[in-house]
């Protein structure tokens, strides 16, 4: 016979309730690094041509940490979002409407970031 406090310890509210604080904190410490990486990119190609940004991005490493750094941010907003929208939003129609449309720009702001960055590494 288990105890109320032994079916639930560890599990959260909804058996898994420290993966989004965790994936939260690991994703913000990654943009921490993959931020700092990107503002350097930035500010090395500052007033420079075209043709050495895409030179540039066309490194694969650049290319690689620059997937990385969109990855993580976006997943660290989708995050962040959701836990606002849950928060503070009510009814239960609004939130999951809200919840979808968050997950879905996620989506759309994720891939369309990985398709620009894959078509200029890779020349297309």
């Amino acid at each position: 016979m288990r105890t109320p406090l032994g079916q639930v310890r560890g599990l959260g509210a909804a058996r898994s309730g420290t993966d989004h604080f965790w994936l939260q904190r690991l994703t913000a410490v990654s943009n921490l690094v993959l931020s700092t990486v990107f503002v350097g990119v930035l500010v090395s190609l500052a007033g420079d041509s075209h043709a050495s940004v895409v030179a540039t991005l066309s490194n694969p490493i650049v290319a690689i940490l620059m997937l990385l750094f969109v990855i993580s941010v976006v997943v660290h907003m989708r995050i962040g979002m959701q836990v606002i929208i849950e928060d503070y939003v009510h009814a239960e129609l609004p939130k999951l409407l809200l919840l979808m449309g968050n997950t879905f720009f996620a989506i759309v702001v994720g891939l369309s970031a990985v398709f620009a960055l894959l078509k200029i590494s890779f020349g297309v």
